[in-house]
């Protein structure tokens, strides 16, 4: 299982400015109208945040994830915004499936902007639901705190989740390579009870070979 904590690692060992770009700019494409479905930003912010391993760094890379998901979900609204419902028989909604665009609106239309913060949680619904709440004319001020909110626990969760696995990954491991010695040494051990073993019975053998012959 070596191979896992060198991976880990080596993406602990990037530079930490690099890593915090690119997780970044990976989830702000993710939470932008369709791109989601292009720029794998949830796995990216998982496997980003296996090198997460202080509070500094949680804190660093929490914000920075937060303010992309929510500089995303803004585009996605004031897209939404701009073009409406246009959007609906657009070639981006009808690839990822009008019927996702209808229940992001349903959502709006039975939470309002508390729809925002669940689908943040949600996978398809969440990358179009800021753009269904510009095209319903939600007002910003109602739809930017329930981003806020949702990109907070959304990120800090997917971190948590992330530095844990890190964590979990490389005491398993440990516990790998301490049983493969212990079962090493036990093997090791038995062998040479066996190699003694056969000394004997071969001492034993050769010595009533002796005494047949005197």
């Amino acid at each position: 299982m070596s191979f896992l904590t060198d991976a880990l690692e080596g993406l602990a060992g990037l530079p930490q400015p690099a890593l915090l770009a690119a997780t970044g700019a990976l989830t702000l494409a993710e939470c932008t109208l369709g791109v989601g479905f292009l720029a794998p930003g949830e796995t990216a912010l998982l496997l980003a945040s296996t090198t997460v391993t202080s509070v500094p760094r949680f804190l660093v890379m929490w914000l920075v994830v937060t303010v992309c998901a929510v500089a995303g979900d803004s585009i996605g609204y004031f897209l939404g915004r701009r073009f409406g419902d246009r959007l609906r028989d657009s070639r981006m909604i009808r690839k990822m499936g009008q019927q996702h665009w209808d229940n992001a609106g349903e959502l709006l239309r039975r939470r309002g902007a508390w729809a925002v913060f669940v689908a943040r949680f949600m996978p398809v619904v969440r990358t179009l639901v800021p753009a269904s709440a510009g095209a319903s004319k939600l007002e910003y001020r109602r739809f930017l705190p329930a981003s806020i909110a949702g990109a907070a626990c959304w990120s800090a969760l997917h971190i948590g989740i992330g530095s844990a696995a890190g964590a979990s990954a490389k005491y398993v491991e440990s516990v790998f390579n301490g049983a493969m010695w212990v079962v090493l040494g036990v093997a090791a051990v038995v062998g040479a009870i066996v190699v003694l073993r056969r000394r004997k019975q071969a001492k034993t053998a050769d010595d009533r070979q002796l005494e047949e012959v005197a």
